[in-house]
């Protein structure tokens, strides 16, 4: 092989390497959020980075590299759907706990977490990238190629259905205690 051949070879690995260093942990997390199991978010991770490393030449702008890792995530998520067989479960295998007077941060956090997947998906992704990535209603429309004011519709009605949503929450503890 030639020298350029090796050299083009060292600087996509150096790329590559750059681009690892630099978002994993964001990456991680918001594959994390999404599944809520560590090991399923490492090999949605894994498979990530190396769908990046196959098509590493298409990315033409660093700056959008964030973005274009959290699409392929996305994508991988969507895929592991695409693929899962259900399991079935004997209903008198399975034990319910009432956990629902065990209030604490982590329980407060997680009910939260689970509201917000019972928002529908377009109001859902938005939510998601503003709350766990801090981009912009403007970035949100590239990575979601929607028009912003849409992102901002969509945006101000998730918070707002998560806010009745809370309130139904509070709603049925409170009626719970009051007996």
């Amino acid at each position: 092989m030639s020298s350029q051949v090796y050299s083009d070879m060292r600087a996509k690995q150096k790329r590559y390497e750059a681009l690892v260093h630099a978002f994993h942990g964001d990456i991680y997390r918001y594959a994390y959020w999404l599944t809520r199991d560590s090991t399923i978010a490492e090999d949605i991770v894994q498979e990530t980075f190396l769908r990046a490393w196959r098509s590493l030449d298409s990315l033409n702008d660093e700056k959008s590299a964030k973005s274009w890792l959290i699409t392929i995530v996305r994508r991988e998520n969507a895929r592991r759907f695409e693929r899962k067989q259900l399991d079935l479960v004997d209903i008198d295998d399975v034990h319910v706990a009432d956990d629902a007077f065990h209030a604490n941060a982590e329980s407060d956090h997680e009910e939260l977490r689970i509201l917000i997947s019972r928002l529908p998906t377009d109001y859902r992704e938005p939510l998601i990238l503003q709350l766990i990535f801090g981009f912009t209603g403007e970035e949100i429309a590239q990575q979601l190629d929607l028009n912003k004011n849409t992102v901002m519709t969509r945006l101000f009605r998730a918070r707002n259905q998560l806010r009745d949503m809370l309130g139904q929450e509070d709603t049925n503890l409170r009626g719970r205690s009051n007996g």
